[in-house]
């Protein structure tokens, strides 16, 4: 019997990629009122560039085990406490962020540091100001709250992921607990963070069901745990190496197949 649904939060109940898609959008098209460049060339050259310096610095195996992306220290501060790891991207993503910018800008032939300075600071503020929320998120929940207690597993930065649940506070209250691999030293596909939820709450593994968008983390993690799990695969995707339990293309088709489980 089902007692509990764990969801994944960035691209499974938040529209993270459309998020960052939006301020790198508007930050591009601000960058073409200045100076004369194509804004889509000039956001793919800065991804390019962010993807690139990001895996150089030390904090790259780190970010890769708790699950934080190059587009999220873009934005993110990681005024994280209790792992070294926070202390030194806080103090790199500063730099990172222009550094990524004023690249992107000279691969396009704009060699102006102080214009990419800018454009890291509005990237920034563009992304705060434009959370996504997928059109069937709250019917979804509104739909199980009553009938299974709902758990919140997300990779990354507790900083920067309670920061996100707060620019959609409507979120929050639906959830028993709310486990961010930063705070727990590792990241999903590991089995800790679904273990931690599990012994959190006196759940077994055959009582909850994993929601979640990615097969390497979500899917992967929960299988390794012995949890059921739900991909959604809005993308039409096909799996190889890892093969979900279940596959549904909107979230609302989670529904029906947690009630019949």
């Amino acid at each position: 019997m089902i007692k509990a649904v764990f969801f994944d939060l960035d691209d499974t109940l938040l529209w993270d990629s459309k998020s960052i898609k939006h301020a790198f959008e508007e930050t591009c098209k601000y960058a073409g009122s200045k100076v004369t460049v194509v804004p889509e060339t000039l956001e793919e050259e800065v991804r390019k560039e962010a993807r690139k310096l990001y895996s150089s610095y030390d904090t790259y195996e780190f970010t890769q085990m708790i699950g934080i992306n190059p587009f999220e220290g873009l934005w993110g501060d990681f005024w994280d406490e209790g792992h070294e790891q926070f202390r030194m991207m806080a103090e790199i993503v500063p730099d990172y962020r222009q550094q990524a910018w004023t690249n992107g800008l000279e691969n396009v032939g704009i060699n102006d540091e102080g214009l990419g300075k800018e454009l890291a600071e509005r990237f920034r503020l563009e992304r705060k100001n434009h959370p996504y929320v997928y059109h069937d998120t709250y019917h979804v929940l509104d739909e199980l709250k009553d009938d299974y207690t709902l758990v919140l597993l997300t990779n990354g930065s507790p900083q920067l992921q309670n920061l996100k649940l707060q620019m959609t506070t409507e979120l929050i209250p639906y959830f028993k607990e709310i486990v961010i691999s930063g705070a727990i030293g590792r990241g999903k596909p590991d089995t800790a963070m679904f273990m931690h939820a599990l012994d959190r709450l006196s759940l077994k593994p055959e009582e909850v069901v994993m929601v979640g968008d990615n097969l390497k983390t979500d899917i992967l993690g929960s299988r390794r745990t012995g949890i059921r799990n739900v991909w959604i695969n809005r993308h039409e995707l096909h799996p190889e190496e890892v093969v979900p339990d279940y596959e549904i293309k909107e979230l609302s088709e989670i529904i029906d197949v947690i009630k019949n489980l």
